[in-house]
């Protein structure tokens, strides 16, 4: 199982969702920064539940760096840090090893890792391990100076008029449901020049990162599909001065694989939460055949709420590792 990415600077996501710790280990981080546990707080804080549309878990998230920091500046080494479960309920996933949980990972997980695969909680797959992620984005947010982010919920349940967003999202807690949406990203300051040709482009490497946050389904730079609908002499961005800013940002930032200094501009698409409390039909091993399922425990309604600061955290992250290609 590979739980590591990353060629300049690594990061490594270890323990699961119901075990007694979970954390990141960050490699490749240069001696000498300033790191301390206050400067994961507010990030943290972002991804916390307790929102309108997030599960009732409450975990306090309190990250403890373990390795890496000697007086609150880095050392060079591996950096390790430490979050802890203290509210869980294993009981809630004992019924889906029998009737797996429809769009989720309970048939697949155990079908590849085997029968003895750990479900509580969804294990290593679960979106608590997301936690890790967003302390990976705010180590690499300290080597990206001068770099800043705006990240937010642009449509939700294919509505983009945000005065419903609300109405929406209480609806679909009322009822047991979940819905989907599109978060996007953009990154002022981004230097020109970040990104390798093909397979470690500016696109690829974010990519690789966002494909891997749980519930992430499609990502998109600049104008995405809606600018293929248009001819090249509308979609081309003029560009305007000396330093390559444009008139428009159709390119999301981005011509070649390597960043052309002008916003980042990313979105992704994140799916309804797979589970809800309402009544499903689906398949049954004991049985055979197709059986109704309700499925129990502590839910998000929109997923999307507690994961636009870990879109962030890894798009952070990739520009981190592009830059050190360049030192």
């Amino acid at each position: 199982m590979n739980n590591s990415f990353g060629h300049n600077i690594r990061l490594t996501i270890w323990g699961a969702s119901h075990a007694e710790k979970l954390g990141v280990d960050i490699e490749g981080v240069p001696q000498g920064i300033s790191l301390t546990e206050m400067d994961f707080l507010p990030d943290l804080e972002r991804r916390r539940s307790g929102k309108l549309g997030t599960t009732p878990r409450h975990e306090k998230d309190l990250p403890f760096v373990s390795e890496g920091v000697d007086s609150s500046i880095t050392t060079g080494g591996k950096i390790r840090i430490e979050f802890r479960n203290e509210n869980v309920r294993s009981g809630d996933y004992s019924l889906f090893e029998n009737q797996p949980r429809p769009s989720h990972v309970d048939l697949v997980a155990r079908r590849k890792y085997g029968p003895d695969f750990d479900l509580r909680g969804s294990g290593i797959f679960s979106g608590r391990m997301t936690l890790g992620l967003v302390a990976a984005g705010v180590v690499a947010k300290k080597l990206l100076r001068g770099i800043t982010f705006r990240t937010s919920i642009t449509e939700i349940a294919g509505q983009k008029d945000e005065s419903r967003f609300e109405e929406l999202i209480r609806d679909a807690a009322f009822r047991g449901d979940s819905l989907g949406a599109v978060i996007e990203c953009r990154a002022e300051g981004v230097p020109c020049s970040l990104g390798e040709p093909y397979f470690d482009s500016a696109e690829s490497v974010i990519s690789h990162l966002l494909f891997s946050i749980p519930g992430i389904k499609g990502v998109e730079f600049g104008s995405g599909f809606e600018g293929v609908r248009l001819p090249g002499s509308k979609r081309n961005d003029p560009i305007i001065d000396a330093h390559g800013h444009t008139l428009t940002n159709n390119e999301g930032g981005i011509n070649g694989g390597i960043t052309n200094g002008n916003p980042l501009v990313v979105r992704v698409a994140v799916k309804p939460a797979a589970s809800i409390s309402i009544e499903q039909n689906t398949f049954s091993f004991s049985s055979s055949k197709m059986e109704t399922l309700r499925i129990p425990g502590r839910h998000d309604s929109l997923i999307a709420l507690r994961a636009m600061v870990v879109v962030e955290a890894m798009i952070a992250f990739a520009l981190a590792d592009l830059s050190l290609y360049d030192r």
